[in-house]
């Protein structure tokens, strides 16, 4: 129970700072947002991993560099995807890619949840598709579902799924290091990107301030995230957590006064009933 409260956490977590860090990304190139949410997130969570302490051991540093790579390439490929498309038909798909990599991978594992948990997992996927049906927003320009949208939707869901696994395989008693060493990895390669691309400027204004806000809720959702990873099965963690599109199609929807449809409505039923399904199972 304390895991799947904690995976919700991490979507809540991850649901603002991706609404935050798409709005922002509509105003600067979305490699300058993340030129400012992740230094911040790797500031806070490496100063929150020496206070926890912890061994510093090759699994810690394996495991967290290679979610960073994977986090690196997701952020900015999602923030690049949200910053072009519709924020609430990207976001739900890439989370459904999201939970489906780790969903597989867990049950070549040897993962098996019971059949009510399973049910829900269905269902939960489901309920992501659902909440991004029919969804159209009115701010300054239409923001059409493209072909390059797509891609780029693809390729953040498959390696948030990858950085979902690596985490999970990070020695359990590692404290928040690899959360830590993550970070590096994605800053670094983050301002490589950056650097390669002339984008090596921080936004300033509004921009910036949501680019702190990502980072901020950022660092919560992941600290949720590798706890609940920790303390649940692979493949009903991650479910639980890629529900984030709930909350950040909610923040559209009051924002950006996105249309209410029932798909939507529908969607945020099943998703409810999706996580009572898999927390009873």
């Amino acid at each position: 129970m304390i895991g799947a409260v904690l995976a919700l956490l991490s979507a809540t977590g991850f649901g603002v700072s991706d609404f935050a860090g798409g709005l922002a990304a509509r105003r600067v190139p979305a490699l300058r947002v993340v030129l400012v949410s992740y230094p911040v997130a790797l500031v806070l969570l490496g100063s929150l991993a020496v206070a926890v302490g912890g061994p510093i051991s090759p699994g810690a540093i394996g495991w967290g560099l290679a979610s960073g790579v994977a986090l690196g390439l997701g952020g900015w490929w999602f923030y690049a995807a949200l910053g072009s498309g519709p924020i609430a038909v990207v976001s739900p798909i890439s989370a459904v890619l999201t939970a489906g990599v780790p969903v597989v991978i867990g049950l070549m594992q040897g993962e098996r949840p019971g059949l009510v948990a399973s049910g829900g997992i269905a269902l939960a996927l489901v309920a992501v598709v659902l909440v991004s049906r029919q969804a159209t927003d009115e701010d300054i320009r239409p923001h059409r579902f493209t072909r390059k949208v797509a891609w780029l939707t693809v390729g953040a869901g498959v390696t948030f799924g990858l950085d979902f696994v690596f985490l999970h395989e990070a020695p359990a008693d590692s404290g928040l290091w690899p959360l830590a060493f993550a970070r590096v990895a994605a800053a670094v390669l983050v301002f490589s990107a950056a650097t390669g691309a002339g984008e090596l400027r921080l936004p300033t204004g509004v921009p910036l301030r949501l680019a702190l806000l990502a980072g901020l809720s950022d660092t919560g959702a992941n600290i949720a995230m590798l706890l609940a990873l920790r303390g649940s099965d692979l493949s009903l963690a991650s479910v639980l957590i890629s529900l984030f599109p709930a909350v950040t199609v909610v923040l559209a929807i009051v924002v950006l006064r996105e249309k209410v449809h029932r798909a939507q409505v529908l969607g945020m039923g099943l998703a409810v009933a999706a996580v009572a399904m898999i927390t009873a199972g």
